[in-house]
């Protein structure tokens, strides 16, 4: 990685993703994690204050980006909850069958390149009637927002670690076998539409 992806662009999101607007968002899911939680995505560990110590057994904090890492170092001496970094990308989880009871997920399926593939893992390894928990940004169902998705989505991923804005997400989530179980979308407060629509709920695993 270079020296912009190590070490400008981790403080650029960290910036972005850590804003009044989005922590409120984070706030309504996070909490809700129990048990032995995946969060894909960890970034700077942005999520590790808002975890429940009296629900969490245990954090794996599934994190490729080395600038992301050390970035997280001041929220990982801070954290209520256990924490043990896993440094791969999503699509490649290394974990048990089965061995996860909740998986969360904020602002992180837009990046990953074959979210197919880390959908597939993120099945496989929640326990069957485990819960994913999800805030992201994605596809606007407004035609003329969804255009400029369209259009910006080609360039703004070079400069933004790979931030696609038009990803239909809940699309995604029922394409991997996951079952929508609450799902609310608005659009973020303060925020460009076309950067903005959001996609919050819970998915779960069939039994």
């Amino acid at each position: 990685m270079g020296f912009y992806d190590t070490y400008i662009l981790p403080h650029i999101i960290n910036k972005a993703c850590s804003v009044g607007q989005v922590m409120k968002l984070r706030q309504r899911i996070v909490p809700r994690a129990t048990g032995v939680v995946l969060e894909v995505g960890m970034g700077s560990g942005i999520n590790l204050p808002l975890y429940d110590r009296n629900e969490v057994i245990k954090v794996y904090g599934l994190e490729p980006s080395e600038g992301m890492r050390l970035k997280a170092q001041s929220n990982l001496r801070h954290s209520p909850v256990e924490v043990e970094w896993l440094d791969l990308p999503g699509e490649a989880i290394p974990l048990p069958d089965n061995s996860i009871d909740t998986i969360v997920l904020t602002f992180t399926l837009c990046t990953i390149p074959d979210w197919e593939k880390a959908l597939g893992q993120m099945f496989r390894v929640l326990r069957p009637d485990g819960k994913l928990l999800f805030c992201e940004h994605g596809q606007s169902p407004e035609p003329g927002v969804a255009k400029w998705q369209n259009r910006v989505t080609p360039g703004w991923k070079k400069i933004a670690g790979g931030c696609h804005l038009n990803r239909p997400i809940t699309d995604f989530l029922t394409h991997a076998g996951f079952t929508i179980k609450e799902l609310d979308n608005l659009y973020m407060p303060k925020a460009p539409r076309m950067a903005a629509y959001i996609y919050l709920g819970l998915a779960e695993k069939p039994a």
